[in-house]
Order: structure tokens, then sequence, then C-alpha cells
């Protein structure tokens, strides 16, 4: 017999939810044959056999949910170990225009280290990265004391610790200051039980919650704000559009804001940067991330190598894949391993706004609204449609002139946006 096992469908997957079986007791299945319908924390995904074999046993019902990775969710007819099912992939649709340079194939992310056990068998809570750089250093998370929320290990227990021993507290204050911060009902703060309805918290938000809260607790961050005009972005746009011949092909003002953020990423490498224990890792090329609302949170997909797409190619895919991230059909190749992220909220009329990092991206920008505000030019008061946006920065790899920079880059091509074509 061969157990088949909920499979890790990303890195930092723990548990999913088992949405439904294309398969019953009884049926004969093939590799490759798609067999269930899983859902993580940011999209749905069909799952593929990789042995073959009659289905004995359903394990894990239909529309189960918290299902933890590796366990056994059915059992094949057969001679084997225990399988995971795969996720199914599909080839790349190819743009209209292919870039002359070829991208590089987007790295394998890292696998996540199991999640260890404490002395008496229960599940020790640890960040993904702190349990990645605990294997690394061999370092032993049971004798680890946390000090994220609920004594969860984060990065900062584990850095620098070799051969598996914790340092002991040095002082009560100390140990006292790392406890965890008790969170108190809502009956506690005082409001009424049957004032509210409570929303359970589903895969995706309890994600956000965590990985946002890691990253604006462990990640020394600032902001950096600049205004750039763009009214020549507008006209530029105007005509843009007016020239394309696809059907359906139309360029947004967040296309031009990828695409400047490429290039500016380009001019100015150093912000094209992540942080990582062994060192600071130099990316080769600008895959931006946009952020995308959706039923219950956000995603981020990925326009790769946006430096050398054209403002079509961006046009087209940013479209596609934001269409496939409402319906969470985004395969996890597009959405995780970005080099830099763009959110722009200013289609709802926000004029300014900073973002916190999406881990491990150097940094994040945000873009408000375009507006017409006064100016100051040669001495006279003017008028100029005025967009302001904010660079949140990691300051273990993006100082501030670097970022200072980068605005520097962005601002001289957005607001003349013939540089970033030529």
């Amino acid at each position: 017999m061969t157990d088949i096992l909920m499979p890790a469908l990303s890195p930092t997957m723990e548990e999913g939810v088992l949405a439904k079986w294309h398969v019953k007791a009884g049926d004969v299945v093939k590799a490759g044959d798609v067999i269930a319908e899983i859902e993580t924390d940011k999209a749905t995904m069909e799952v593929e056999a990789v042995d073959e074999g009659e289905v004995l046993e359903i394990l894990v019902a239909e529309g189960s949910e918290g299902v933890k990775v590796n366990t056994p969710i059915a059992r094949l007819a057969g001679e084997g170990g225990t399988a995971a099912p795969a996720p199914k992939t599909a080839e790349t649709p190819k743009t209209a225009e292919a870039p002359k340079a070829a991208a590089p194939a987007p790295a394998e992310a890292p696998k996540a280290a199991p999640a260890p056990k404490s002395a008496d068998g229960g599940r020790v809570f640890a960040s993904p990265l702190a349990r990645r750089i605990a294997a690394q250093n061999g370092v032993d998370l049971k004798s680890v004391k946390g000090t994220g929320p609920h004594g969860r290990v984060v990065r900062r227990d584990v850095e620098g610790l070799k051969g598996g021993t914790a340092p002991v507290a040095a002082s009560n204050a100390a140990a006292a200051a790392a406890e965890p911060r008790k969170v108190l009902s809502l009956e506690q703060q005082g409001i009424a039980p049957g004032s509210y309805d409570l929303i359970p918290l589903d895969g995706m938000r309890k994600a956000i919650a965590r990985r946002l809260t890691d990253s604006f607790r462990d990640v020394p961050h600032f902001p950096l704000t600049i205004d750039c005009e763009i009214d020549g972005l507008l006209a530029a746009r105007a005509k843009v559009n007016a020239l394309l011949e696809a059907p359906g092909v139309k360029v947004s003002v967040n296309d031009f804001v990828i695409k400047a953020s490429a290039m500016a990423l380009k001019a100015v490498p150093d912000a094209n940067a992540s942080y990582t224990p062994e060192g600071i890792a130099m990316h080769h090329h600008a895959d931006v991330a946009m952020a995308v609302a959706i039923d219950g949170g956000l995603i981020t997909p990925i326009i790769r190598s946006a430096e050398l797409k054209s403002l079509s190619q961006i046009a087209t895919e940013s479209k596609d894949l934001a269409k496939r991230a409402r319906d969470r059909k985004l395969k996890p190749e597009e959405f995780q391993g970005g080099t830099f992220s763009v959110s722009n909220l200013g289609m709802f009329g926000i004029k300014a706004f900073a973002s916190i990092i999406n881990e491990p991206q150097g940094a994040i920008m945000s873009v408000g609204a375009g507006e017409q505000r006064p100016v100051v030019k040669n001495g006279q008061l003017a008028v100029a449609t005025v967009m302001t946006v904010t660079l949140t920065c990691d300051h273990r790899v993006v100082d501030g002139a670097v970022g200072a920079k980068f605005l520097q880059a962005f601002k001289a091509m957005i607001e003349d946006p013939v540089t970033m074509l030529a």
C-alpha cells in the first residue's frame, strides 16, 4: 500500500484545506491524474498523483480545514512507501513580444525545515525563517526561549547561536521582557458579548497576520517619501494606448510605475537586494511584485524581469495575473520570489501611505493618487498633477542614501517616460 500525503505547495505552507476530491474509493489512478484540489493561504491548486494504483480509502474528507503537511490523506493499493501528490503545473503562456535577453528561471525556493517537537512531544512554534536559520546552524529549537507573540521563536532568538544551546537570560528583568504579550478577549476589553459577529480566520488571513507581524517587528525599516509630477506620463499614456493595436491591451498608470521601478532598480542595483544571514543577495533581474486585493486579503503576483519587458507586455501580464489572483488560480511560482514590491492605492483616492516590507525583499513602494496640486515653477505658482510615493526600506540592506538614489532615478523616469523607453 502507498499513503498519499498532504503536499507542501509552498516553502512556508504548514497546513491547508482539502477543498475537493476528484477520485473516490475504488477508482484506479495513474501518475499525472488530477486527484484533488487543495487551498493554501494564497491559492487553490490542483494536485496530481505520483503513483498509480487503486484508491483503497479516502482518509481526509473533502472540505477538511487545517490539514497538516505530510498527513496521510488517501491510500492506494500497490507497493512502495509514502508519496505526496505533486502540484499540477501548466506551460507559461508566451507573451506577444519576447525580450532580447531571456530571463533566467526563478530559483527554487528553499524547503522549510520541519517543525520540531518540544520535550513533551508538543510542537515548538517558530517562524519559517527561524527554523531555517536553526537548521543551518545546528540549533535545537527545543532549547530556545521564544520572544515572539505567544512564545513563538523568531529570527532574533536563533541568529548567532551555534551548536544547539540557547543563551541563559542575563537577568530576571530580561526574562520578563521576553514573555509573550497577553492578548485580552474582547469581553475583557469591555465589548459586550453578542454585540459583534465573529468571522473565523482562514488560512490567508492567518498567513498575512503572521508574516506582517514578523516583518514589522523584526525588520528595521524606515520610509522615504517623494512627490512626482505626472502630467507628462498621462500624456504619454494616452499616446501609447492610441497606438496599441492589440485588442483589449490598455496600459495603466500602474504599468508605468512597474516599468519605472524596474528600470530604477537596474540603475541603482544596491536597492535590488535582500538580506540573508549569509550575506546580501544582489538580484540579477527586477522581479516586481504588485499588490492585488482579493476576497479575504491580498496577494502579490510578480512581473518577472520587468526591466526587459515593454509596457504592453507588462500591461498584458499584470491584467492576466490580477484576474487569476482574484480567482485564486495562481501557481506558487507566480507569487513567490519577487525582489521588490509595488502597492498602489491611488485608485481609492489615498494620497500617501507606507507599506510593510514583504520579506525577504529589501524595499516596497507605496503609490498614492495623482491629483492636481499647487506647485512653484521658476518662482511662479502653477498647477500640476502630483503623485506621492513612499519607499519603505529594510535598513539592513537599503541605506538612506541608496533609497534616495532609487527614488531620484524613479522620479526622473516617471516624470519623463521617454527616458525609460530608450
